[in-house]
């Protein structure tokens, strides 16, 4: 199809500099510095390339006459984003360490480094960029390359780019809101608009260079924004040679980082956060980041979007720019203002009626004539004793919390509130993609050079019948695939063997507790009313599984990398999926495998105290409360989410912050020298490769726990919101103030988050269904209500809920006890001969005696009726709405039909007219000559 269309910005993420043929080192023959799959005009491509790359250098080690930067003394303006001479702008910023000034005896590697280097900054040179070199303030060692691209290098790589820039101002009218009235309410919570203005919006269409007339250029110097030229720059210094052995070329300025020749590579901030720059030209845009968006005073406030788009282009810590906005501040924006709010308010209107349930369910289980005087059988063998009910009295009244009606509305409300959430996404993300320039961001993907360099094998492309290279065959391909998912595998089985270890921990400490704690309640000793042995186990059982997963997570982050690696995706957009992907199974996995367990299989499987059943042949199956094993599920979910939170704020804040301190203090004692911009930036962190990949995994995960077990933790809706509003100002100020910036990057969508979210929400209507169904105790209360409390099962006259402690609770006799089961014959409770137990069977001396009764099967029946009901209703809402409400909004169509108008109508139409008119000059000046040729014979 569209040739021209497809983008030539390739990928860079080189790993060691080793010489094992790795990523970079790629044969000359077949790595240009445009790949043999660019499709650019030949002619654009030798004016590129005729004036810009050196020939065939052989070992560039041998070269004698390279081209080095200018050295120049720092003329101590700290705030200068400049050159020397205050008209060339830093746009990229080199640094390494002087070898002639090293303290080390490796000579020979020092000057193997020193010639890397000089050959790669002379290639920089003769491909157009201008270096200017100062020497530290701070360490005399250290070298500072400043690299700035002149306009006629920015208009070509924005053309082999096909970077998008404006071709006019938006001219379609801004339609009135239909909620005019809540405008005063929308303002106050926007940033002042005199401190950030409105951007100006722009129809804009991929740069070419002989139509430059076309574009909307009113200051050259503001044309290319410094993200752009920090991007266009990125892209040489990411493909430029150093080195050439053996006809395999060695490239590209991460892997120079790497391997120590330089110590950082990045682009500047435009100011100090804490003070506006002296120098006029700074846009400080970072000092208002700080102040508008990082700052506490502004938590209430929406966040500033566009400012942060824009400065996230323009200063160092805001990274990616549209990357950044869409993997992280825009979720949690969203997730804090039409998500979280709506689903905490509807749950806090239902916390507060708790009272009432209270008197309802745990009624019995407290009072001295009921639950204190019905005695349970042991749950575990022979250590464990006989105890009362009423020991469960507290925990059965912060049960009725979670474990109610309101619950079950709730439940069905997140099931439909996710759909809308996730639609409306799609059409805010659908604006995005206008508004900063990615719609057609796929299309224009190229392979990456770790899937090049390894491109040895030649086939024949079924498409253009033109020979291409593969980095394997078929049936490699098909190994790889199965070693890739053999590996998923294990690691996921080696995470159920950890669950495992944690279950065998809650069998055995379980007997423990139950020996050692208190058997009945005394008054005077308040500890006894909560410390019971359930409550003791599911604790720390639930602190060690949240140790253990803290673990398994930075094992596992490694892991998936390794494999991610071996597969050797061919674009970036394929290697950043396939990772999410297995960081997202495993860290699925990993959080998620206990809450599972607990909901799904803890007290279903545990047969009855004649016969109970065993796990390995040894450990006596965990039983639940008498009220279920719902507020066992909370609890886990509360210190997983809690202890989760914390760590990552630990983390991804302190971390950095003790890290620039210690850097600090070291710098102390030279405080008093003045140093420059770029020497303050290199102080800073560097964000790692996968900085906002966490930033993403940390909201998916928590957007897990809120999505599918909200029918047993409803207030993780509230923990979420003040956990988001919190993050946003602490990102904030962690990335204006403790990072260095990031390169930036344009992404066009959340990739495979979207339908990993779509899945969680689908996945959810499944598990809150049987969470209520089989976890909570709310199908065999209404089982009991309308049916059992009243003849011909019940001997109520009315439907009540009095004595379904007694019915839910079967009977069992202490004689049957087996050997091997029995429990501890010393009991503190004196002599009884029967004890009760959580399960639906007829008592002894009936005939069906210890098998399952008419209430079993009929909760049964109830509990799948539910499930299927509940799934339908929700599953036929959910797909109503992704159906009723559009990905793209109208007033976004508009605008991109709009664009592609235009750049037909300015760019190619015109083209044709030009040339149309240049061809008919043409011809009657041929036509004329013609003439006058004729005319003296005529004549």
């Amino acid at each position: 199809m569209k040739k021209m269309s497809r983008n030539v910005l390739l990928q860079m993420e080189e790993e060691d500099d080793d010489d094992d043929g790795d990523i970079g080192d790629v044969p000359a023959s077949r790595r240009p510095f445009l790949t043999p799959h660019t499709h650019l005009p030949s002619s654009l491509v030798l004016e590129n390339l005729g004036q810009t790359i050196i020939p065939d250098l052989g070992s560039l080690e041998s070269q004698n006459d390279f081209r080095t930067p200018e050295f120049e003394e720092f003329n101590g303006k700290s705030d200068s984003l400049f050159f020397n001479d205050g008209q060339r702008r830093i746009d990229f910023v080199l640094v390494y360490e002087d070898e002639s000034r090293k303290e080390t005896s490796k000579k020979g590697t020092n000057e193997k480094q020193r010639r890397k280097r000089q050959a790669y900054e002379s290639n920089l040179i003769c491909h157009g960029l201008q270096l200017e070199a100062t020497r530290s303030v701070l360490d005399d060692k250290l070298v500072f390359v400043k690299v700035h691209a002149p306009w006629e290098v920015l208009c070509t790589y924005a053309e082999i780019m096909h970077i998008k820039l404006p071709l006019k101002p938006n001219d379609l009218k801004n339609r009135s809101s239909a909620f005019g009235t809540l405008n005063w309410f929308t303002k106050v919570l926007s940033v002042d608009e005199s401190i950030i203005k409105p951007e100006q919006e722009f129809f804009t269409a991929p740069f070419e260079k002989n139509r430059m007339n076309d574009f909307y250029i009113v200051d050259r110097d503001a044309f290319f924004n410094p993200a752009t030229r920090s991007r266009i720059v990125y892209f040489i210094l990411s493909r430029v040679k150093y080195q050439l052995i053996n006809n395999v070329s060695k490239f590209g300025i991460n892997r120079l980082v790497n391997s120590g020749i330089y110590k950082a590579a990045f682009p500047l901030h435009d100011c100090k956060f804490r003070r506006q720059s002296e120098d006029p030209s700074c846009p400080n845009e970072r000092y208002l980041l700080y102040r508008e968006w990082a700052h506490p005073r502004s938590i209430y406030k929406k966040q500033p979007l566009d400012l942060i788009r824009c400065a996230s282009q323009t200063q160092n810590s805001l990274g990616h720019s549209n990357e950044l906005i869409t993997k992280i501040f825009k979720p949690k924006h969203v997730a804090c203002s039409e998500y979280w709010i709506l689903s905490c308010s509807l749950k806090l209107i239902k916390f507060f009626k708790i009272k009432f349930y209270f008197s309802l369910f745990s009624k019995e289980v407290c009072h001295p004539d009921i639950g204190g005087k019905i005695i349970m059988c042991p749950q575990c063998d022979r250590l464990c004793p006989f105890w009362k009910l009423n020991i469960t009295c507290e925990s059965s009244k912060k049960l009725c919390i979670f474990d109610s009606f309101g619950t079950l509305v709730f439940a069905v409300f997140m099931g439909v509130w996710v759909t809308l959430f996730l639609e409306f996404w799609k059409r805010r993300q659908a604006e995005l993609e206008y508004e900063w320039d990615t719609v057609e961001l796929q299309q224009e993907e190229q392979a990456r050079p770790e899937y090049e360099a390894r491109c040895t094998h030649v086939v024949i492309n079924e498409i253009t019948q033109e020979e291409e290279r593969i980095p394997f065959t078929a049936w490699g391909k098909c190994i790889r695939i199965t070693l890739c998912a053999s590996a998923v595998f294990f690691w996921i089985l080696l995470i159920i063997a950890s669950v495992i270890g944690i279950i065998v921990y809650r069998l055995s400490v379980f007997i423990v507790f139950s020996a050692k704690l208190p058997k009945n309640i005394n008054g005077t000793d308040p500890i006894q009313k909560y410390l019971t042995p359930q409550t003791a186990t599911s604790i720390t059982a639930s602190i060690i599984s949240f140790i253990i997963i803290m673990i398994l997570n930075t094992i596992y982050e490694k892991v998936a990398i390794m494999i991610t690696n071996f597969e050797l995706p061919r674009t970036q957009t394929d290697y950043e999926n396939s990772l999410t992907m297995k960081m997202f199974l495993f860290q699925f996995v990993n959080y998620y495998s206990s809450c599972f367990y607990i909901a799904f299989f803890k007290g279903k499987f545990v047969g009855y105290p004649g016969d109970p059943v065993y796990w390995l042949g040894k450990y006596r199956n965990e039983e639940c409360d008498p009220g279920g094993c719902l507020l066992e599920l909370t609890t886990q979910l509360t210190i997983i989410m809690g202890g989760k939170a914390i760590w990552n704020n630990i983390q991804e804040v302190l971390l950095p912050w003790i890290m620039n301190l210690i850097g600090r203090f070291h710098r102390v004692s030279r405080s008093e020298k003045i140093t420059p911009r770029w020497e303050q930036d290199y102080h800073l962190q560097p964000m790692g490769k996968l900085g906002l990949f966490y930033e993403y995994l940390e909201m998916i995960i928590q957007f897990g726990f809120v999505t599918l077990f909200v029918a047993s933790f409803p207030l993780a809706p509230l923990l979420a919101l003040v956990n988001n509003i919190l993050e946003i100002r602490v990102d904030a100020w962690k990335l204006t103030t403790q990072f260095r910036r990031l390169v930036p990057e344009k992404a066009q969508d959340i990739g495979a988050w979207q339908p990993i979210m779509q899945g969680i929400a689908i996945l959810a209507v499944v598990t809150n269904a049987m969470i209520i169904a089989f976890t909570s105790d709310m199908i065999p209360r209404l089982v009991y209500y309308w049916s059992f409390s009243v003849p011909p099962y019940g001997d109520h006259t009315s439907y009540t809920m009095e004595g379904y402690i007694n019915n839910t609770l079967s009977i069992f006799k202490v004689a049957d006890f087996k050997n091997k089961s029995k429990g501890n014959p010393y009991s503190e409770l004196g002599n009884h001969t029967t004890c009760r137990y959580r399960d639906f069977r007829y008592p002894p001396g009936h005939p069906q005696e210890y098998k399952h009764n008419i209430y079993y099967w009929h909760v049964i029946a109830a509990k799948l009726a539910f499930i299927i009901v509940m799934e339908h209703i929700i599953y036929s809402v959910k797909f109503f709405i992704s159906y009723a409400i559009p990905d793209v909004s109208k007033r976004t169509k508009s605008k991109i039909q709009r664009e592609k108008y235009l750049t037909q109508k300015l760019l190619h139409e015109n083209h044709l007219k030009d040339m149309t008119k240049n061809m008919g000059v043409i011809a009657e000046r041929m036509i004329e000559a013609v003439d006058n040729n004729l005319r003296p014979k005529l004549e």
